[in-house]
């Protein structure tokens, strides 16, 4: 059995040499390497590494922050990637994303410049959007979700 740092070590060579799209792909090219670990595991690596999602070609991969361009990419890119709900009330509108996806989905929005939102909050795979009013929250809600059908 590897170590932690062997483990690491392993996970930061692989998403360096192949696109790695889940953490079921990652398990699985470890185990060609002969090491072995659970998907709670592989999330807690991932964190400590501070490895994130972004959009690729083929959809979204696991990719090491240092190698990830700084240009944030537009909404109608990353959007119909890693939707996966949207629903709100008052002047919040709540927006869930594949695992991994709030963080970049959050600075497009932010970077979007829209007049209707105020800021964002993104966890995991969930975001806060703030909009200045309850109409605002509509408007926002229904530009959201016409870029996640990729209109």
């Amino acid at each position: 059995m590897a170590s932690k740092t062997e483990r690491q070590t392993a996970i930061l060579q692989l998403i360096g040499e192949h696109d790695v799209a889940s953490q079921e792909d990652l398990r699985k090219l470890l185990q060609k390497r002969g090491v072995s670990a659970t998907q709670a595991t592989l999330s807690r690596d991932l964190r400590e590494l501070g490895v994130v999602r972004v959009p690729g070609d083929n959809g979204a991969r696991y990719a090491l922050p240092e190698r990830v361009v700084d240009a944030i990419p537009a909404l109608e890119t990353l959007l119909p990637q890693l939707f996966s709900s949207i629903d709100g009330v008052g002047e919040l509108v709540v927006l869930r994303t594949l695992p991994s996806g709030a963080q970049p989905v959050s600075d497009a929005i932010d970077a979007a410049g829209w007049r209707d939102v105020l800021g964002t909050v993104a966890g995991e795979n969930t975001i806060l959007v703030i909009c200045r009013s309850g109409q605002a929250r509509q408007d926002v809600t229904a530009r959201l979700t016409e870029l996640a059908r990729g209109h």
